[in-house]
């Protein structure tokens, strides 16, 4: 059996498509899969299981991207297309059963509009795929010596969703005041911007671990997997983090939490004041983040009990 799967360009909406993919791992177990997405998606499936080939698709004028996958996908009969793009390119294909997202901004979680497309309810978690080489590698960085890491993202694709570095810095404060077991861990993309952007909180923190920026999607995944705690502006990073299970806390004001809050069994979120969507990031305040943060490991802490 051939699947088709075609996700977003954009690292976020791509991790929030695994929870489906993890699903139809299970349902149709002798299947092999073909992910077609954005190169900045392209390495969260690296580890995936089963997957034959990833078709990364790069932008080009007069949509001809599409016509490019149709060529690429035309010389097989494909038995399923799950197709989150909302494109035509699975009825000119040779397609058995297709799943194609309708178009169109919507109101509601994001996550839910995708398990939709199966009348999944509740829709499937995202979830992570990393290597033993990458988990051995996370060890040696984070190492389990009794330090908590506390896994810092102040970084985003535009600046109006980034928080101030100052104050992701006197949040890290007040945390290891409660609890000085805690250590903090820099987390960004690659590219001069993401580091200029981190770079405040870096210097800022000198008992910090600076990942560096460098790190592939699954390496970044597999530190996340060891890490206590999360806090972060609403990014592909939150969503990776939401994805690896552990406390994460997206932090919204011009983005809209309704829509993108980390979906992960501990995903929360701190909303700066105004209107939604709309509200500066600066409105957000360290108090309460600080709060929202030690209720969510509180609450975690006493499930693991």
């Amino acid at each position: 059996m051939h699947i088709l799967f075609i996700t977003s360009t954009r690292l976020g909406d791509a991790i929030l498509s695994t929870g489906l993919l993890d699903t139809l791992l299970r349902r149709y177990p002798e299947a092999d899969f073909t992910i077609a997405c954005g190169p900045v998606a392209a390495g969260l499936f690296a580890h995936m299981p089963r997957r034959v080939r990833t078709i990364e698709m790069v932008k080009r004028p007069r949509n001809m991207h599409w016509v490019d996958l149709w060529r690429q996908c035309r010389g097989r009969k494909w038995d399923l297309c799950v197709d989150l793009r909302s494109s035509v390119v699975s009825y000119f294909l040779r397609v058995g059963e297709r799943h194609v997202m309708q178009g169109g901004r919507r109101r509601g979680p994001r996550i839910t509009h995708i398990g939709n497309l199966l009348d999944l309810d509740p829709a499937p978690l995202p979830v992570t795929w990393t290597s033993a080489a990458e988990r051995d590698e996370a060890a040696r960085m984070l190492p389990d010596d009794g330090t908590r890491w506390l896994a810092l993202g102040p970084t985003a694709n535009w600046d109006g969703k980034i928080w101030p570095p100052e104050r992701f810095v006197a949040v890290c404060n007040a945390l290891q005041a409660d609890d000085p077991h805690l250590r903090p861990v820099i987390l960004y993309g690659p590219g001069a911007a993401e580091r200029a952007r981190a770079l405040p909180v870096i210097e800022r923190l000198p008992d910090a671990l600076d990942t560096g920026g460098g790190l592939s999607v699954t390496q970044v995944a597999a530190l996340l997997a060891r890490c206590t705690l999360f806090i972060g502006n609403d990014s592909g990073l939150m969503h990776l983090a939401a994805a690896s299970r552990i406390p994460t806390l997206g932090l919204f004001g011009r983005s809209k939490a309704m829509e993108y809050a980390p979906a992960g069994p501990w995903g929360r979120v701190a909303m700066a004041p105004g209107p939604v969507g709309n509200a500066p990031m600066e409105g957000l305040g360290v108090q309460q983040v600080v709060l929202t943060a030690q209720r969510l490991l509180r609450d975690w802490h006493h499930a693991k009990r």
